[in-house]
Formats: structure tokens, C-alpha cells, sequence
């Protein structure tokens, strides 16, 4: 398999030439500095793809071009936006790049409340906090509705849980749930996101994967034409937040989506750690099914607290996923392709732990240089022996 590297672009703390040291030879990356609203022009490409090469990587992956919230939102003007995707999609295909990493939440993208959770060995996490998160929602947002998706036991612990915060610590709170984590194109004042989620109350999920599937129908036959191979990224966490649906957390979810466009085009970024906050999520037995479908690996451990709502990110090995019997599976995929034809399989090691001087350097939460390169050495060592054990 591809060993890829998520890098934010120029500005990224992390330096190419630091990537190639840490073992990976694919970078994955995207103009983020192009509002939603633009076509992404060749020119531009072009000089990121001549960047990445110059330093003895290839550009392997889009992460991402992301889907406007009218799109979304199924707003007259998605037909206009679809146009500009689409037009981004065949730039990107003219300078040979052949895979697309995108999400269809609303709203927010990944959500944590917490992007420095100490563990016992002193690394340095990123968390979701159910208790937190009501807090958030109930008593500092005060969202319309937001009382009855909540447990009596759920509001107790969420009113507790305020009271040892002073305004430091919840505008922190508010600021790491609102104001945009890596990757995210949008960033909100409180007031702002008010006004965006309230866009949102006549959308539900049925109506959301209408909208999903609107798109889908638009964009997989310029993909499939151009030779791009979308693959949409699932929801984090993968339930509804906010009162805001999501429709791309679970196995039935996912097998909706390489469903409703039957194409080569059409298929999945797998990511253990989104699908593995859920426990009904086999995530072997996803591997193994939807394997001809995954154009795209995330490859990172979550691991479900006593509240299984509340989560956090484990080292690589551990967490509750079986990262050995994934990468068996996504290994047995790739020999196939071998044999049969068929996509390059590229992977990442995704959100590592900041350890050692990841602590001092100024990186972006969750992925730091240290604790991804730990990360991705770990993950290619179970990728070595698995290939022997199956030889």
C-alpha cells in the first residue's frame, strides 16, 4: 500500500522534507486557501503538485475539496456550486491527480472538545466529551430543542460539569467546538453558528441523504469520465450532533452510497477511527466487504470510555479497533488488485498523539510529527508481517 502523509500546504510547520524522513513517499493535501465557492485553477495545482515532487514526493490524494453548505442544504444554488466542483474536478484530473477525499456533514466537520487530553504517559490527545459537549450545547449555546435529546442524568452531569469551568475554560470549550479544526473551511462566532444551524431545522436525515444523493448523481460521471475516484470520508463522531444529521456513520450508511451510483468513481475513504467510535461497526468485517469500494484509508484507533458517547484517540495499536485484522483484510484487497487490475491503495496514519517535541512545535491538533511518524512506523510494521505471514 501508498504510505501517504496528510500535509496542510506551505504553511504547514511540518516540512516536506521532514515527511520524507518519516518514511512516507505520498503527500495528502489540498488548496485550502480557495474559498468553496471557486473553481480550483490548473495553474495553482500545478505549482502544489511541482512543490511536493521537487521534494522527492507525489501528490496522492486531494483531502479535501469540500462540498459547499448550499449543496448540502439542497439551496437552489447547488446546481452552480456542483458546476464549479465539478470544474475543479476535471483541473485536478489534467494535472494527473486521481483521488478525492471528501465529507458531506453539516456544518461542522470533525468534532472534539478537547485537542490537548493528557494521558498517563504524558502524551497529549484529542478527546470528545459527551458531558462536555452538553455543557456546550444546552448551557452556552442554549439550542432551541436541545433539552429533550438529553437524559435527565445527562443534564445533571452537563450543569455539574459547567460549574467547574471559569470563563477561561469555557471559552475554550466554545472555541475548540466552533472555530474550525484542521481541514474545516469554515470558522464561526457563536452568534454565526447560531444563525448556520438554524439553516438546518426543516433538513432531517432523509432529507440530507437526498441531498447526498443529488450530488453524487452530478459529480461520479465527471469523476468516472476525468478518472477521479471520489471517496467520501464518514461522519466524526459518526452520529447526529446538534440536532444536525449525519448520514454517512455506519455500515448500512456507507453501503447507501457506492448503492445509489454504481461506478468505480464512486467509493470510500475508510477511516477506523470514525467508524470505530461506533461498537456496532465491525470495522473487519467492513473491510472485507466494502474493500473493492475504498479508494482511501484513514488508519487510527479511537477508544470508547465508560460512557461509550465519550471517546478519545488511542495509540495506533490499541483502542478498539483491531488494526491488525484491518490491515490483513486491506492487504488481501490490494494483492487482488494486483492480479486482477485495479487503484493504488493509499493509506495515512491519521491524528497522532503529540509527544517528545511535538509539544513545543506549533502544529495543527492531531497531527503532529512525532506521534504520526510513531504512528505510521507501527502501522508498516503490521503491514510487513502480515504480507510474510501470508507468503
Amino acid at each position: 500500500m501508498e504510505h501517504t502523509w496528510r500535509w496542510f500546504g506551505p504553511n504547514d510547520a511540518i516540512r516536506l522534507e521532514e515527511i520524507r524522513q518519516a518514511g512516507a513517499t505520498g503527500i495528502v493535501t489540498a488548496l485550502h486557501e480557495i474559498p468553496n465557492h471557486q473553481v480550483w485553477p490548473v495553474e495553482a495545482i500545478q505549482a502544489r503538485k511541482n512543490l511536493i515532487e521537487t521534494a522527492g514526493l507525489r501528490w496522492s490524494v486531494v483531502e479535501s475539496v469540500p462540498v459547499h453548505e448550499a449543496i448540502k442544504q439542497g439551496l437552489p444554488e447547488r446546481d452552480a456550486l456542483i458546476a464549479t466542483y465539478c470544474q475543479t474536478l476535471r483541473n485536478l484530473a489534467a494535472c494527473g491527480i486521481d483521488t478525492v477525499c471528501y465529507n458531506f456533514m453539516p456544518v461542522l466537520d470533525w468534532t472534539r472538545t478537547d485537542l490537548v487530553h493528557a494521558l498517563p504517559d504524558g502524551a497529549l490527545a484529542l478527546r470528545f466529551d459527551h458531558t462536555a459537549f452538553a455543557a456546550f450545547d444546552l448551557y452556552i449555546l442554549k439550542r432551541p430543542g436541545a433539552e429533550a435529546e438529553y437524559s435527565e442524568a445527562d443534564k445533571r452531569m452537563a450543569q455539574r460539569y459547567l460549574e467547574t469551568l471559569d470563563q477561561t475554560a469555557r471559552d475554550k470549550l466554545v472555541t475548540t467546538l466552533i472555530a474550525g479544526l484542521p481541514g474545516a473551511e469554515e470558522h464561526y462566532t457563536l452568534e454565526q453558528f447560531r444563525d448556520v444551524l438554524a439553516e438546518y431545522a426543516e433538513i432531517d436525515a432523509q432529507k440530507l441523504r437526498e441531498n447526498l444523493g443529488y450530488f453524487l448523481q452530478a459529480i461520479i460521471p465527471v469523476a468516472e469520465e476525468v478518472g477521479i475516484r471520489m471517496a467520501i470520508h464518514p461522519d466524526d463522531p459518526p452520529r447526529s450532533l446538534l440536532g444536525l444529521p449525519r448520514v454517512v456513520s455506519t455500515h448500512q450508511d456507507a453501503q447507501w452510497v457506492v448503492d445509489h451510483v454504481p461506478s468505480p468513481a464512486n467509493g470510500l475513504t475508510f477511516c477506523t477511527g470514525s467508524y470505530g467510535v461506533r461498537e456496532d461497526n465491525d470495522l473487519v468485517a467492513m473491510a472485507r466487504h466494502f474493500a473493492p469500494h475504498i479508494h482511501f484509508i484513514h488508519l487510527r484507533a479511537t477508544k470508547r470510555e465508560v460512557d461509550p458517547r465519550s471517546f478519545h484517540e488511542a495509540p495506533h495499536l490499541e483502542g478498539n479497533v483491531d488494526m491488525v485484522g484491518v490491515i490483513q483484510a486491506l492487504v488481501e484487497e490490494e494483492r487482488r488488485r494486483e492480479k486482477e487490475g485495479g487503484a493504488r491503495l493509499p493509506l495515512r496514519p491519521d491524528h497522532g498523539h503529540h509527544i517528545l517535541d511535538d509539544q513545543q512545535r506549533k502544529t495543527a491538533p492531531g497531527y503532529p510529527l512525532y506521534g504520526r511518524m510513531r504512528g505510521l512506523a507501527e502501522l508498516r510494521g503490521i503491514e510487513l508481517a502480515v504480507r510474510q505471514l501470508m507468503d
